[in-house]
């Protein structure tokens, strides 16, 4: 059964018991959740709470928002399972350079596939997120968020789901291990120079030159985060 939730940190105690009820099996794969109002009076919470959860169990490719038709459950319970064993593969511990290699095995393939695959809707989105990117960027606003939209947007546009938990695992874990010196203008330029990239080859629908273009765009970030380790190593 849902209940109410404290007010700190709300939104979390939300995907928490939404999250429960997908695993045990009272939310099946398919499955509609209540309306963003019985969520809002359920919970307790306000409106900005529930879309936050919502937003947050999206990203995680748990549910999928289909306008003018609701939410709906994408994963079963097993599912999910694997998704955690997927997650438990990397650890904050993990070196930035190794992760970095395993996303240079995993993600030109995604970009392939969404090349590929990816809806017009999907595109669409794509190009939303390197607009406010740009935005972002000339107004000196943080842009880690439309970076990470890009990628789990790809992945999501690749329609393969096991490729699609692995670089979400990976994503989250540099989520919360990067550091501010990762953060400059000049890597959110060149993040924006990638995602450009990628994009034209997506709307073109040419796999390779999606891969080849995002291979370039993880160089690229790579070499950034080595010039800014050595730059880190001299100033001690």
């Amino acid at each position: 059964m849902l209940k109410a939730v404290g007010k700190k940190r709300a939104y979390q105690d939300v995907v928490s018991q939404i999250l429960t009820l997908i695993k045990n099996g009272t939310l099946k794969k398919g499955d509609q959740l209540p309306t963003e109002r019985e969520l809002t009076e359920t919970f307790k919470v306000s409106r900005t709470t529930v879309r936050e959860a919502i937003r947050s169990l999206e990203s995680m490719q748990l549910v999928e928002s289909r306008q003018g038709n609701g939410t709906y459950v994408l994963l079963s319970g097993k599912e999910i399972e694997i998704q955690h064993l997927c997650t438990a593969l990397f650890h904050d511990r993990d070196d930035l350079m190794d992760i970095f290699h395993v996303r240079n095995i995993i993600e030109p393939s995604i970009a392939q596939l969404a090349a590929e695959r990816a809806t017009p809707a999907e595109i669409q989105e794509l190009e939303d997120i390197v607009d406010r990117h740009e935005a972002n960027l000339v107004s000196g606003s943080p842009t880690i968020e439309t970076d990470t939209a890009f990628h789990m947007t790809l992945a999501r546009a690749a329609k393969n789901r096991v490729l699609g938990r692995l670089v979400h695992a990976l994503i989250d874990l540099l989520a919360e291990c990067r550091k501010e010196a990762l953060q400059s203008g000049r890597r959110a330029e060149e993040s924006l120079k990638g995602h450009r990239g990628i994009l034209l080859a997506i709307k073109q629908g040419d796999g390779a030159e999606a891969q080849e273009a995002m291979r370039r765009h993880l160089g690229a970030i790579e070499d950034l985060i080595i010039k800014g380790k050595q730059g880190g190593r001299s100033r001690k």
